[in-house]
C-alpha cells in the first residue's frame, strides 16, 4: 500500500461525530458503557471522574457487546473509575503513527516514548488490524537474510519474507539470541516487540543484548508482563504495523517478537473476559485466529501494479511450557510458521551457545535460499551429527569399538570441528562467506575421510 492509499484508509475511518456513552458497570478487567454505538476494535478515552477532571483519563478499546452494553478493556488501570463517567469514542478503527523517526526508539503499545525523548513525529499512519494480503500478492522467497549467527546461517538459512519461529523453555537464551541476530544481521531495520517480558529484562536487553549500535536501526516496543492484557496484544500489532512501513519503502526489515506465547497468553485474558468459552488446555479459539492473523503480517509483498515493495522476516519466539513441544500454541505456532529453530536445554547445559538443536530445527525455505555445494555441505553435516547421536551413549561408557562403522568413525573425527564452527559467542560477529566456506571445506574433508575409511574396509578380490 503506498502513502496516498493509506492516507486515504486513514480518512476512510475516521469517527465523523463525537459518541459519547457512560460507565455502567465494571466486570473483572472490562468496563460495561452505556449507549456507545461504535465498533469493536475502537479506541475510547475514558474519565475518571466525572466528566475527566479528578483523576485524569484512561484509554481502552471496545472487544464486546452485551444486550444493549459495550465491553470496553483497558489498557491502563482502572482505579479511580465511576459510574456515569464519560466515554468518549476516538478511533473507530484503530490505527497508529508510524515513520522514520521511531528508528533508536523505545515505545509502549501505543507508541509513547519510554526511553525520557521526545515523541516521535509520524510521517504516515497505518492501521492496527489491516486486511489480511492475498495470497497471490506474496513473492515467492529466492533471497537469502543473513543473521550474523552461524549456526542459522549454515544450518537454518532464512529468505527474505520468511516466518521462523525459535521455541525454547524459560532461560535457554532466547533474548541473548534475538541481541545477536539485531546487532548482526543484514536487514536494514529491526523491529522488535517485547510482549509481557519482565521490566528488568528490558532495559537489559536494550543495553547489554541490543547495544547502542543495534539500537540504532532497531524500533523497540514493549509491553511488559504487569500491563494490561489489551495493551500486551496492541504493542504486537503496534510492531507489526511499524514493519509494514519500513517494508513499503522497500527497504528488508526483520521483525523480532518476544514472545508469542505471552501474547496468546493476553488474547485469552480478553476472550475469557468477554464470556468467550475456553476449549484446548484453557485457551479459547479467537487465541488462535489472532495468532494466525499476527503472524501471516509477515512476508515478501507484490503490488497490483507488479512492482515490489521491501519484505519483512519474522523471527518469533514461543515458550515452549514444560519444554513440551506438543503444548497448543508451541503446535499451532509450528503449523502456521515457515520453519522452526530449537533450542535445547540439553545443550545449554553443556555451555554450547547458541544452543540451536540443528537436527530438530527445519528451514522449509532452504532449499530456495541456497546453493547446491551450501546444501550438499549442510546435508553431510546433519548426517554426521545423527550418526554420532544414534551411538552418543555407546560412546559415553566406552562400549563402542574404534573401526566397528566407518560412518561413526568419521562422525567422531569430526564433532569436534562441527561444534568449533556452530559455537559463537555473543560478541562474535560471523561472516556468512567465510562460514559458508568452513562448512563447505569441513564436509568435503568429511567425505574424504569417510571414503578412505570405507575403501580401507574392503576386502582385496580374489585373484587367479
Amino acid at each position: 500500500m503506498n502513502l496516498l492509499e493509506q492516507a486515504l484508509s486513514v480518512v476512510r475511518q475516521a469517527q465523523p461525530l463525537r459518541i459519547v456513552g457512560r460507565v455502567e458497570g465494571l466486570k473483572g478487567l472490562t468496563v460495561l458503557v452505556h449507549d456507545l454505538p461504535l465498533p469493536v476494535g475502537s479506541l475510547v478515552r475514558i474519565g475518571r471522574g466525572r466528566g475527566g477532571e479528578d483523576a485524569g483519563e484512561v484509554f481502552g478499546e471496545v472487544v464486546g457487546f452485551s444486550q444493549d452494553r459495550a465491553i470496553v478493556m483497558l489498557l491502563g488501570q482502572g482505579a479511580g473509575i465511576r459510574p456515569g463517567d464519560s466515554v468518549v469514542g476516538e478511533q473507530p478503527m484503530p490505527t497508529v503513527g508510524v515513520g522514520p523517526n521511531l528508528l533508536g526508539r523505545v515505545l509502549d503499545g501505543l507508541l509513547r516514548p519510554l526511553d525520557g525523548r521526545p515523541w516521535p513525529r509520524p510521517a504516515a499512519r497505518y492501521a492496527l488490524s489491516p486486511e489480511p494480503v492475498g495470497a497471490m500478492r506474496r513473492r515467492p522467497i529466492r533471497e537469502g537474510l543473513h543473521t550474523g549467527v552461524r549456526a542459522i546461517d549454515l544450518m537454518t538459512p532464512l529468505g527474505r519474507g520468511q516466518r521462523m519461529g525459535i521455541f525454547a523453555g524459560p532461560g535457554v537464551g532466547k533474548s541473548t539470541l534475538l541481541g545477536s541476530i539485531a546487532q548482526n544481521t543484514s536487514a536494514d531495520v529491526n523491529v522488535i516487540a517485547l510482549i509481557g517480558e519482565r521490566g528488568r529484562e528490558v532495559r537489559d536487553f536494550v543495553e547489554s543484548s541490543l547495544g547502542d549500535e543495534g539500537l540504532a536501526r532497531s524500533v523497540v516496543i514493549v509491553a511488559t508482563g504487569d500491563e494490561s492484557p489489551l495493551m500486551r496484544i496492541r504493542a504486537a500489532k503496534a510492531a507489526c504495523a511499524a514493519a509494514e512501513y519500513f517494508r513499503d519503502q522497500g527497504l528488508a526489515v526483520l521483525l523480532m517478537m518476544d514472545s508469542v506465547t505471552r501474547f496468546a497468553h493476553a488474547q485469552r485474558q480478553v476472550g475469557l473476559s468477554v464470556g468467550e468459552p475456553p476449549s484446548t488446555r484453557g485457551y479459547t479459539p479467537s487465541v488462535f485466529a489472532q495468532m494466525a492473523l499476527l503472524l501471516e503480517r509477515a512476508g515478501a509483498i507484490e503490488h497490483a501494479d507488479g512492482t515490489h515493495s521491501g519484505s519483512i522476516t519474522g523471527l518469533y519466539t514461543i515458550l515452549v511450557e514444560g519444554d513440551d513441544l506438543t503444548e497448543p500454541v508451541t503446535d499451532a505456532a509450528r503449523g502456521i510458521l515457515d520453519g522452526h529453530i530449537i533450542l535445547s536445554r540439553a545443550l545449554a547445559q553443556k555451555g554450547h551457545y547458541p544452543a540451536i538443536d540443528v537436527l530438530d530445527s527445519v528451514s522449509r525455505v532452504a532449499g530456495e535460499v541456497c546453493d547446491e555445494a551450501h546444501l550438499a555441505a549442510r546435508r553431510t553435516v546433519v548426517r554426521l551429527l545423527a550418526t554420532y547421536g544414534k551411538v552418543e551413549e555407546l560412546i559415553q561408557v566406552g562400549a563402542y569399538a574404534s573401526g566397528s562403522d566407518p560412518v561413526v568413525d568419521t562422525a567422531i573425527e569430526y564433532l569436534p570441528v562441527i561444534e568449533d564452527l556452530l559455537m559463537q559467542g555473543h560478541g562474535d560477529r560471523g561472516d556468512f562467506a567465510d562460514a559458508r566456506s568452513r562448512l563447505v571445506k569441513l564436509a568435503h574433508q568429511a567425505e574424504e575421510s569417510l571414503r578412505l575409511r570405507v575403501a580401507g574396509r574392503r576386502k582385496p578380490e580374489h585373484t587367479r
